[in-house]
């Protein structure tokens, strides 16, 4: 999957919907979901525990979300399968015309960078989160100097282990006197890729991980980075760059 299938800033939720009683609440707001996920082909291909994960329930709410709806003749679902007929693929097309065209232009509107405006993270005022940062600065200490207790984060040391053979395999386990010769952008770079792989880890988000490069995070982190330099002091300048870089990667790797 390309990064053209990054999800759009903007959902959209016709009146049909919005006012369907029929319909539950979250339901009409998973509508808007799914519009916001169609890409230049015209449908989503997100899966039940990619949705599960973001409204927080579990895969079988997510089914049977999109049951009703397609039940309801709001979506239409159609499965991909390879030539010993498993499902390679799941597609969901929105069935209401007009909304189809207002996603259609939307997305040629929004597709000009797939971690600009295409990306579901709120963008607005910057406002400092220094206890993220102090997070991020002491797990690291950690990291480089493997001293004291373990992070409470980790359940025991095997735990821990088995996240540093991750990083280890990224290739990010650099030892304290070879960052000493990193410029400081580069150190702060690696700070906040190394959280964003143990946040991964520590929410069971492993097959997202086996399935990453070491290229995926430093090629996200950078446009991330163009991006918040683009905006600055502007009214859409980053609040905290470390949640759009945790919410690009996880966006980039849903999607390949």
């Amino acid at each position: 999957m390309n990064n053209e299938k990054q999800p759009s800033y903007y959902a959209i939720i016709p009146a049909t919907v919005r006012y369907d009683e029929r319909l539950k609440y979250a339901e009409r707001l998973f509508y808007g979901e799914i519009t916001a996920l169609i890409g230049k082909e015209g449908y989503c291909f997100a899966s039940n525990n990619y949705f599960a994960d973001l409204y927080k329930v579990i895969p079988g709410t997510i089914s049977r979300w999109i049951s009703h709806l397609s039940k309801l003749g709001y979506i239409k679902v159609e499965l991909i399968r390879d030539n010993n007929n498993a499902i390679i693929e799941r597609r969901i097309y929105i069935t209401d015309i007009s909304c189809k065209r207002v996603v259609q232009d939307t997305y040629k509107q929004n597709s000009t960078y797939p971690y600009e405006q295409n990306c579901s993270y709120p963008i607005s005022k910057k406002a400092k989160d220094n206890n993220i940062n102090i997070r991020i600065d002491r797990f690291f200490n950690y990291i480089i100097n493997n001293t004291g207790e373990i992070p409470k984060e980790f359940k025991n040391m095997e735990q821990f282990q088995e996240f540093y053979e991750i990083i280890e395999r990224f290739e990010f386990n650099y030892t304290e006197d070879i960052i000493k010769t990193f410029r400081k952008e580069n150190v702060e770079k690696l700070k906040i890729i190394i959280y964003a792989i143990k946040e991964m880890f520590i929410k069971n988000k492993g097959k997202l991980l086996i399935k990453a490069t070491r290229e995926n995070f430093l090629d996200v982190y950078d446009s991330c980075k163009g991006f918040e330099d683009s905006y600055k002091d502007t009214e859409n300048e980053i609040k905290s760059f470390y949640d759009y870089y945790y919410i690009s990667i996880i966006r980039k790797l849903e999607a390949k």
